[in-house]
C-alpha cells in the first residue's frame, strides 16, 4: 500500500489538516494518509506544545472511523528531537509491505534542503506538496521525486487557533466538531 505521511505537531489538528489529508488520499495515488504526530519538531519551541498523547487523541477524534486516514505515534518512542529520516527508517522496518511518501506544504519544500539527510529522503521517497500562499518552493519543485498537487489552499494555522481561543474568539468551525468539544471541555489554550 502507498502511504502518505503527514507529519505535524497538530497543536491542535484543524479542518485545514483534514481537508489536505482527505485531498491527498482521494485525489492522488496515495491510498492512505497517516498523521504522524511529532512529540517535538526540531524547528519548534517545545514548551508551547500540548502533551503528545492529548494531540494524538485529538487527531483520532478528527479522523473518526475513516478508512483512508490513520494516526501513528511511532515518533513517541524515538529519540528527541525527531528527524524525518530516522522515522522513515523505523517505519520501513516496521511496515516493509508499505511504500511511504511525504506530504508537505510548499513552505517546507522551500527549506527542505536544511533537513537532515534530505538527499537520501528524495532518493527513496516521493514528496506530495500542497500549495501555500506566498511561498516559493524553489528549484526542488522540479525534482523527479516531487509531486506538486492542486490541493485546496488552506490559510488556517494551529497558532491562529490557539491565539484565538486565548482571546475568547469562537473557532468552533475551524476544528472538527469532536476536537472542538474536547478542547472546550479540557479548557486547552485558554490561558
Amino acid at each position: 500500500m502507498h502511504i502518505g505521511l503527514f507529519f505535524g505537531s497538530f497543536n491542535p489538528v484543524h479542518v485545514g489538516h483534514m481537508v489536505l489529508a482527505n485531498y491527498m488520499a482521494s485525489f492522488t495515488e496515495l491510498e492512505q494518509v497517516w498523521f504522524i504526530v511529532s512529540p517535538h519538531n526540531p524547528l519548534k519551541e517545545k514548551s508551547s506544545l500540548l502533551d503528545q498523547n492529548q494531540r494524538l487523541h485529538m487527531v483520532n477524534l478528527a479522523i473518526g472511523d475513516s478508512n483512508q486516514l490513520k494516526s501513528n505515534n511511532i515518533e513517541f518512542g524515538l529519540p528527541q528531537p525527531s528527524y524525518t529520516i530516522n522515522t522513515l527508517a523505523h517505519l520501513k522496518e516496521k511496515y516493509p509491505q508499505h511504500r511511504f511518501s511525504l506530504i508537505m506544504g510548499e513552505d517546507n519544500l522551500e527549506s527542505f534542503s536544511k533537513w537532515k539527510n534530505y538527499e537520501e529522503i528524495l532518493k527513496n521517497h516521493f514528496l506530495f506538496v500542497y500549495p501555500r500562499p506566498g511561498c516559493n518552493p524553489g528549484e526542488l519543485k522540479n525534482h523527479k521525486s516531487v509531486m506538486m498537487t492542486n490541493a485546496p489552499v488552506m490559510e488556517l494555522s494551529s497558532t491562529m487557533i490557539r491565539q484565538s481561543i486565548k482571546s475568547k474568539k469562537d473557532v468552533s468551525f475551524f476544528v472538527p466538531r469532536a476536537v472542538w468539544e474536547y478542547l472546550d471541555e479540557m479548557h486547552f489554550y485558554k490561558k
